[in-house]
């Protein structure tokens, strides 16, 4: 085991956050495993590593299928914070088998490939009709613009949230999400539970609206599913929809912007896929891996394990360290250098293991769509200026990006 006393990996400092990836080549020199005070947590650096225990079920994203907090030697939540963990504890994403199981088979029906395929004439156009607009104002937010809009109507119309009510989403997701990052404040957590509780407020509304009159979506199909007898309950079904709107747009949003970021930083790899679009595929892939989105999973020890001769004990918390494992020399060469014909790519920035991220496929069709109607239609599209990096770390994104086309 080693210490992180004095290495450069330092979450909350901005120099870190603006290029966390020379602070994880250290840390990867260092050891498998490091025990990182500030925050209790066991840092797992390495490729091999992260991608074993994604799938090691010695690990949860909860305990509380086999312990209660004080069994685990934890704490429990704040009881003004139990809007925010009643909405977050029940979404398959911090589940376990039987209930993620149970779960994840209803909602993979309708992300199969067959269905997501249908979506890509309604995910071009509407990527098209946004890039669009873009042009025609001679430039904007990049971010505002296209990113956002792009996953945010695709995932509200597969759940059938009718589109005057979708202004509130993006801000109730990003107030909810905040609570992912590391030590969040209390002012964090008073913003995560109002819109926890104006979310869930919001989808029973719809829920008894769908079970009056059901519709063609994804509400209406698991309402179907409880009444058949698949033993979905409301605050499931509830939790859910809130996971499957903000997973559903939070990668490809900072996936986007991060993207196009770093190949206005690489003009040599932008005028190469500039020059052909074929490019696009692997280039989706090497710029999630190269800037990834989500820079940190947790899950729990759930059983002792061993990590390179260190113990790391039942009740410990893992911090996989994704933003690290896809710079992982013993994978990729030249893991520093963006390489937009990258074929040989096994990143881990969808995860791995029973908590694969369902909507990966999907994720890949919108990156695909807005990058290839950016392409065509704002062939010259710049920066206006250096965006500012937003201030967090797990969930890793800019708060602009303005152009000009």
């Amino acid at each position: 085991m080693a210490a992180v006393d004095d290495l450069s990996f330092d979450p909350w400092d901005p120099a870190f956050l603006s290029d966390p990836y020379p602070a994880y080549a250290e840390l990867r020199e260092r050891g498998r495993v490091i025990r990182y005070e500030p925050t209790g947590q066991w840092l797992v650096p390495r490729h091999a590593d992260v991608s074993a225990l994604l799938r090691d079920r010695r690990l949860g994203r909860t305990y509380q299928h086999r312990f209660t907090h004080e069994d685990f030697g934890r704490t429990a939540p704040p009881a003004d914070q139990e809007p925010f963990h009643t909405l977050n504890d029940h979404g398959m994403l911090d589940l376990e088998p039987p209930d993620h199981t149970r779960i994840r088979r209803l909602v993979s029906k309708a992300f199969t490939p067959r269905t997501v395929e249908r979506l890509k004439p309604y995910v071009r156009r509407l990527a098209g009709e946004l890039v669009d607009r873009l042009v025609e104002a001679g430039g904007g937010d990049l971010l505002g613009d296209v990113a956002e809009p792009l996953p945010v109507a695709v995932i509200a119309e597969m759940l059938g949230i009718p589109e005057s009510d979708r202004g509130p989403l993006r801000p109730w997701s990003a107030d909810i999400c905040g609570m992912y990052e590391l030590n969040p404040s209390p002012q964090t957590a008073a913003k995560a539970v109002r819109a926890s509780e104006e979310f869930s407020a919001y989808l029973r509304e719809l829920i008894a609206v769908r079970r009056a009159r059901p519709g063609d979506d994804l509400i209406s199909a698991l309402i179907a599913a409880h009444d058949e007898g698949d033993r979905l309950t409301e605050q499931e079904l509830i939790s859910t929809a809130v996971l499957l709107l903000n997973a559903g747009h939070e990668a490809t949003v900072n996936a986007t912007v991060n993207g196009w970021w770093a190949l206005f930083r690489n003009p040599g790899q932008l005028a190469a896929l500039r020059a052909d679009h074929a490019l696009v595929p692997t280039a989706v892939e090497e710029l999630m891996r190269y800037d990834t989105p989500l820079q940190l999973f947790e899950r729990w020890v759930l059983d002792d394990i061993e990590i390179d001769g260190t113990t790391v004990p039942r009740g410990a918390e893992i911090a996989m360290l994704f933003g690290s494992a896809n710079h992982d020399p013993a994978v990729f060469t030249e893991p520093a250098r963006l390489d937009l014909t990258r074929t040989d790519n096994p990143h881990i920035s969808f995860s791995a293991g029973i908590h694969y991220c369902i909507g990966a496929p999907l994720a890949r069709i919108e990156l695909a769509a807005s990058m290839t109607a950016l392409l065509e239609k704002a062939p010259k599209l710049a920066p206006a200026a250096e965006p500012r990096r937003k201030p967090n770390f797990v969930i890793r994104g800019l708060e602009g990006l303005d152009v000009t086309v």
